[in-house]
Parts: C-alpha cells; structure tokens; sequence
C-alpha cells in the first residue's frame, strides 16, 4: 500500500466507526479532519464529495465484513461447522470484538436507510446488506447439501430467522446491556439449528 492508500484507509476506519454512532447523514469531511488530523483539502482530494464519502464507506465495511466473518468462516466445513462458525464470528462482530468501535455498522445504518428514498448511497448500502443474507443462505444451503439438514428446509426462511436473533442480540446487549444476550442468542441459534436437522 502507497502512502495515500493507507491515509485513505486510516480515515475509511475512522469513518466506519463514526457512522455506527453518528450514522451516514452526520459524517462529513470536516469531522473527519478534525478525527484525522487531516487538513479538508486533503480529505476532499480523496473523496470529492459527501455522497462518494459515505459510498466509499459502506464498500470499506462491507469488505471488513468479508474479511473478518464471511471469508474466515468458509474455511469452516461446509453444513452445520461453517454455519456455526458464520454464527460466532456475526456475534463477535456485533459485539465490537471482530468490528469497528461504536457496534455494528449495518444495524446503524439500516435504521437510518429503511425509509431513506432510492439513491446510490442507499442502493450501495441495500446491495451490501442483501449480500450479507446471501451469504447465510448460501451457507444453510451447503448444510442441506451435506445432508445435514432438512431437504425441505427453507434456506430463506432460515436466513430471515437468524437474522433476527443477530439483531435481537445487538438490541439486547448494546441497547439493554442484558447481559446474558449472548446465552439468549446462542440457545435461539441451536433452536434453530434442531429444527433444522434431519
């Protein structure tokens, strides 16, 4: 990585973490040279505007995800040791131990966007996001494969499922401070997981 690649990523950092307390609508390049230390001019020449700021942002967390929970846990075996370790590494990303500071960007930002109009920061993000839940579907899907799972099981539906656990818990523990919300999460994962098994 040149200099300006790695200025460009220590700010991307700085942005992501930002957006998960402050949401997309209140980064702006300002805030971010003040974060920075960076001078305006030179955050401009990187970014050109807002609106490529907060696209540029959303594709950054969206590759940290990949790199942090989705690659890693397609390492796993495939079926029911690769959805497990999907599971861990969402729970752990949510939580801030696999994330950026300030919880997870997703859930911030989708509160933000559900009634946001289309455009391209919401279309990018939207794209993101169902990439996302692709992702878990496929990974259901290999468990059906494998035989470990129902034939007849509902990889959507599975997918829909885990995802409002995985925001169950972030609600819980960010919101509530329960804190038992990983226990909670984790005993609705193998819940789910029995119905699922042949």
């Amino acid at each position: 990585m040149g200099k300006g690649e790695q200025t460009r990523a220590a700010v991307l950092d700085v942005a992501a973490a930002q957006v998960s307390v402050i949401g997309l609508s209140g980064l702006s390049i300002g805030l971010l040279a003040e974060r920075t230390r960076l001078s305006k001019s030179g955050l401009f020449s990187h970014f050109r505007s807002k609106e490529q700021l907060q696209l540029d942002v959303i594709d950054w967390t969206a590759e940290l995800f990949a790199e942090r929970v989705v690659r890693p846990a397609l390492k796993a075996p495939r079926g029911e040791a690769r959805l497990r370790e999907f599971f861990d590494r969402k729970l752990r990303w949510d939580s801030g131990d696999l994330a950026l500071p300030g919880g997870c960007f997703f859930y911030s930002v989708s509160a933000e966007l559900d009634d946001a109009p289309p455009g391209p920061v919401r279309d990018r993000f939207l794209q993101a996001y169902r990439d996302y839940i692709d992702a878990i579907v496929t990974v259901f899907r290999t468990g059906i494969t494998e035989g470990q799972f129902r034939p007849d099981a509902d990889p959507e539906q599975y997918a829909f499922d885990i995802q409002g656990v995985l925001m169950a818990f972030h609600h819980a523990s960010r919101l509530l401070g329960d804190d038992r919300a990983e226990a909670r999460a984790r005993a609705a994962f193998e819940a789910l997981l029995d119905g699922a098994r042949i």
